[in-house]
């Protein structure tokens, strides 16, 4: 054989492998999804209200859950029907109502503290898990609407009852969806 012979050979089986290795890598990419972007997808979906009422501590872990088959997509009484719905276009499953188990699905709220009762104790601030409530101990507190997502989380550790889950108002639509 010539060296030309071998050269043309050579190119040919390195064309040929440059070939199969791009169809082979095509073919990976499209076979394997890409978990986080699932987990993005979900997470876009859910309301953000970070209410634990799925029992995970927040909309990410409960978008992770459910990438990955540990979760099922009925457990977001704050999204409601409108959620399930789109979680189950998103992940062609079928749609089911939301479990009540895990809550009831209301219409949105937010917190409203009664500044004349307020003592201050401050319990209600680790709780909030958007950081809506502001204030400082032994000084009242106040809930910044336009933050609060309804989650009710406030509502149990405060020692006076002073905290009341209202309609929010006017321009402040509050994130607990409908």
């Amino acid at each position: 054989m010539n060296a030309t012979a071998i050269l043309a050979a050579t190119g040919a089986v390195a064309a040929i492998a440059a070939v199969l290795g791009g169809v082979l890598g095509w073919v990976a990419t499209r076979l394997r999804s890409d978990p986080d972007a699932l987990v993005e997808r979900i997470d876009a979906l859910l309301p953000q209200t970070q209410c634990a009422q799925c029992r995970y501590p927040g909309c990410r872990p409960y978008a992770e859950a459910i990438a990955k088959g540990e979760a099922d997509i009925d457990r977001c009484p704050p999204g409601g029907e409108t959620t399930v719905h789109a979680l189950a276009a998103l992940l062609d499953r079928e749609p089911r109502p939301v479990d009540p188990q895990y809550g009831i699905t209301r219409a949105p709220r937010v917190a409203l503290i009664d500044e004349d009762r307020c003592i201050g104790c401050a319990l209600c601030l680790p709780a909030c898990p958007v950081d809506a409530i502001v204030g400082a101990p032994r000084l009242m507190h106040t809930v910044i609407a336009a933050h609060c997502t309804g989650c009710d989380l406030c509502l149990a550790p405060c020692p006076v009852d002073c905290i009341s889950m209202v309609a929010p108002a006017d321009g402040q639509p509050g994130r607990a969806a409908a």
